[in-house]
C-alpha cells in the first residue's frame, strides 16, 4: 500500500467554493460496497435508502471562531493563529503561521486583544497566553478550508443544524447536508439519531507525506460517546438495524471506542483518539457511512477505502468526476452501505 494509491484527478472547477442551498439539495452518490454498483441521487431523498430500525450517528461538534489574524510586536509582521483547544482560563493551543520567530515572550497583538507567546511545540504550534477575562472567539473568524477562496456571507452555513459544542477547527461536513426537516422526516421513518462528540482538528487538513500512509503521524483528537449513545447503538443492532456513520469523524468515535471495548459491547467513554483507518481494518461498529468527497491522496480517503475497497471508491470517484459532482466540504455527499443489504430505495 502506498500513499500514491489514492490519488486521482480532479479538475479545480468541481472544488466547490460556497454551499448549496437548501442544504439537502446536494447531491447524493450511492455506493454498495459490496457489489460496487452506484446510484445518483439527491441527498433530501436519502430516507429511501434507509431503514426503519437504521441509527444515524452525527458528530455534534461545532467550529470555533478560530482564525485570529494579528500583528508581531515587535515587527509588525502579519501572523495568523488557528486556535486549537483551551487550556486554562488563559492559556491556549494554537497553529500560529509563520511560526519561525514566534519564540517564547514574543508578543502578538489581535486587534485590541494582547497576547504572549508561552511555549513552542512541533509543526507550529505555540502556546498564546491571553490577558484575564479574555474571550479570543471574539476577534476570530471562521476558518474555512485552505482550498476555499471565497468568503462565506454568513458562517453558521460552516455549522451543522444539530451541533451544539464548541471546539473544531473545522466542520464536520458530512452533516452540513442535513436540514431540521430531514431529519424529523427521518425520525417518523423510524430512522433514530444518536450522538458523538469529535472536535477536528487542523491535522484533517495535513498532507499525507509518507510513501506508506501507515507511518504517517495522526494529530490527536478529542472525542466522547455518552451512555445514551452506547444505548441507542445496543438497541438498533438488538432489532437488526444498521449503524449508519456521519462523516469520518464519527467513524473514528465509533471505531475507537469498539477497539477499546475489545470483543465486548461498546462503553461510555471520552479521550484523545489519532486512530488512523486504512485499508485491512476491521469495522466493527460501522455498517454504513454518509461522508463528502474528499482530497486525493488524504487519510480521509483511504478511511472511506478501508470501508467500502479501494478500486471501488476510485471508480465510484471518476464516475462523480465525469458526472460534475461537486467535491470538498462545501461539494456533494456519498452513501456507502458496507453490510451487504442491497444499497437501493425500499
Amino acid at each position: 500500500m502506498r500513499t500514491s494509491d489514492f490519488d486521482f484527478a480532479l479538475p479545480d472547477d468541481l472544488i466547490a467554493q460556497t454551499p448549496i442551498e437548501p442544504r439537502d439539495a446536494s447531491r447524493l452518490l450511492v455506493l454498495d460496497a459490496v457489489s460496487g454498483a452506484v446510484q445518483h441521487a439527491r441527498f433530501a431523498d436519502l430516507g429511501h435508502f434507509l431503514r426503519p430500525g437504521d441509527l444515524l450517528v452525527v458528530n455534534e461538534t461545532r467550529v470555533l471562531r478560530a482564525r485570529l489574524r494579528g500583528v508581531r510586536d515587535d515587527t509588525g509582521g502579519a501572523v495568523e493563529a488557528l486556535l486549537l483547544r483551551r487550556l486554562d482560563a488563559q492559556r491556549w493551543e494554537v497553529l500560529a503561521r509563520p511560526a519561525r520567530r514566534l519564540l517564547p515572550g514574543r508578543r502578538v497583538r489581535f486587534g485590541s486583544l494582547d497576547a504572549s507567546v508561552e511555549a513552542t511545540g512541533d509543526g507550529g504550534v505555540r502556546i498564546l497566553r491571553f490577558p484575564p477575562g479574555s474571550d479570543p472567539e471574539q476577534h476570530g473568524e471562521t476558518p474555512l478550508p485552505p482550498y476555499i477562496g471565497t468568503a462565506l456571507p454568513d458562517p453558521e452555513r460552516y455549522q451543522t443544524v444539530y451541533g451544539s459544542v464548541a471546539g473544531s477547527a473545522a466542520a464536520p461536513t458530512a452533516g452540513l447536508h442535513f436540514t431540521p426537516e430531514l431529519l424529523c422526516a427521518l425520525e417518523r421513518q423510524g430512522v433514530d439519531v444518536a450522538r458523538v462528540l469529535l472536535h477536528v482538528g487542523p491535522g484533517t487538513f495535513r498532507p499525507v507525506t509518507h510513501d506508506d500512509p501507515r507511518q504517517h503521524p495522526m494529530h490527536a483528537e478529542w472525542y466522547s460517546i455518552s451512555e445514551e449513545t452506547v444505548a441507542a447503538i445496543a438497541t438498533a443492532r438488538s432489532r437488526g438495524g444498521r449503524i449508519v456513520a456521519v462523516g469520518t469523524t464519527s467513524v473514528r468515535v465509533l471505531e475507537q471506542t469498539a477497539l477499546e471495548a475489545g470483543d465486548g459491547p461498546l462503553r461510555v467513554g471520552s479521550g484523545w483518539t489519532r486512530l488512523l483507518i486504512v485499508p485491512g481494518h476491521r469495522f466493527r461498529a460501522v455498517d454504513a457511512l454518509i461522508t463528502n468527497f474528499h482530497l486525493p491522496k488524504s487519510t480521509l480517503l483511504m478511511l472511506v477505502s478501508a470501508l467500502a475497497g479501494r478500486e471501488q471508491v476510485l471508480a465510484a470517484y471518476a464516475e462523480a468526476v465525469r458526472e460534475r459532482y461537486r467535491f470538498f466540504s462545501f461539494g456533494d455527499a456519498m452513501l456507502i452501505i458496507a453490510d451487504g443489504t442491497r444499497a437501493g430505495p425500499r
